[in-house]
């Protein structure tokens, strides 16, 4: 039956407002819940489409789980769509953060979320593992895929920087599907590209003003490539060691803030928006990182349907789609390490196996089991 584009409209808010409230364990598991309800239950695109809308979003600096959210909003409806998907993706993990942000500055502490991270976290690596199962089946195709996705998820854990990884498993693809040979030197058979550096947008000032954080927190959305982990370092950087805004203890705490929220941890912009000027700061630096996004996926949501017309791009983005697929295979490696450490976990782990392979169990359910589990474990311990 035909939907109306009010109707699609509704069923975009509805799913990412949810998303958004829901959406623990970092970008890779936000894809993997996006694939599973908008690709298997409700057939949105093809598999293919959505892998290649994740393949170019991770060429994208910013958010990459924030922007695959927004490119699939634009496919299903247009720029209306991108922002409903966008803002509902968003907006639920900053107020909860300034939450956090607010007890933090009132009360010297954030409220505990131990038990909320130990019982969601093995739900997260279930279904991120069941998400590269699905989607590895159809980027590795291909003994040369194959081959390139081992390659990429081996240099992804020797440290090769994840948009050099892109590059150049999208070269590679695109030029062996054109019946060129590359010789390859050394024994990794993997070209680093350089990263380019890049020079800070603003300068410090005695007191912190809406201006300088709008200007700083404008220029991360632009610059930061890789997950959202990789902010780390750019606030260092900036906030720490060069403007002196907050101290380490303090941007610790503000990524701590993004970690155990649902959502993008780009939301820890929220939190240290606060702490430097209130909720102005908070509203200011939220929409300085995550504006640059809007407009790069909606770029994507209108391109990547037609890139498969092109057998160069196409195959470029077969190869990139083969080095996104190693990246998250790589972190959810990490994550099963940081999470499976007892009985406990590995026991919410293999259950949540169970129920999403064998009983196709909606992964909102999961997750919020989970928190209720991790919650009375911990309390009881």
């Amino acid at each position: 039956m035909h939907q109306t584009a009010a109707g699609k409209l509704g069923e975009l808010f509805r799913f990412f407002i949810r998303l958004g409230l829901t959406a623990f364990g970092g970008p890779a598991a936000h894809i993997a819940l996006m694939e599973r309800e908008a690709v298997e239950q409700r057939a949105w695109m093809s598999r293919e489409h959505f892998l290649d809308l994740v393949g170019a979003c991770n060429l994208l600096p910013g958010p990459s789980s924030t922007q695959v959210a927004m490119a699939l909003g634009f496919a299903r409806a247009g720029w209306v769509g991108l922002a409903i998907a966008g803002a509902c993706f968003i907006v639920p993990a900053s107020l909860a953060t300034l939450g956090l942000a607010w007890a933090y500055v009132h009360y010297g502490h954030m409220p505990q979320a131990q038990g909320l991270l130990y019982g969601t976290k093995p739900v997260m690596v279930a279904i991120v593992v069941q998400a590269i199962w699905r989607l590895g089946r159809l980027a590795l195709r291909g003994w040369f895929l194959l081959l390139a996705g081992l390659a990429c998820f081996a240099a992804t854990l020797a440290g090769v920087p994840p948009l050099a990884l892109l590059l150049t498993a999208g070269g590679v693809a695109a030029l062996a599907a054109n019946g060129r040979r590359m010789r390859l030197r050394g024994a990794q058979g993997i070209a680093v590209l350089p990263a380019a550096g890049v020079a800070s947008g603003a300068t410090a000032t005695a007191t912190v003003g809406l201006v300088p954080l709008v200007l700083i927190f404008l220029k991360l959305g632009v610059v930061i490539f890789g997950s959202g982990y990789v902010l780390l370092a750019f606030l260092q950087r900036d906030l720490v060691d060069r403007l002196h805004w907050v101290t380490q203890a303090q941007l610790l705490d503000a990524v701590t803030a993004g970690q155990v929220t649902p959502g993008p941890v780009f939301a820890t912009a929220t939190f240290l928006g606060y702490l430097l000027h209130g909720y102005a700061g908070a509203a200011a630096t939220t929409i300085a990182i995550f504006a640059p996004s809007f407009l790069m996926a909606g770029a994507v949501g209108a391109f990547a349907g037609r890139i498969r017309n092109s057998k160069l791009a196409a195959s470029f983005l077969d190869g990139v789609n083969a080095a996104a697929l190693a990246l998250m295979a790589a972190v959810a490696l990490a994550l099963g390490r940081a999470t499976l450490v007892d009985g406990w976990t590995w026991a919410l782990a293999l259950v949540s196996v169970v129920a999403l392979v064998r009983f196709r169990l909606n992964a909102t359910w999961l997750i919020a089991g989970g928190a209720v589990v991790g919650i009375l474990l911990r309390g009881l311990g």
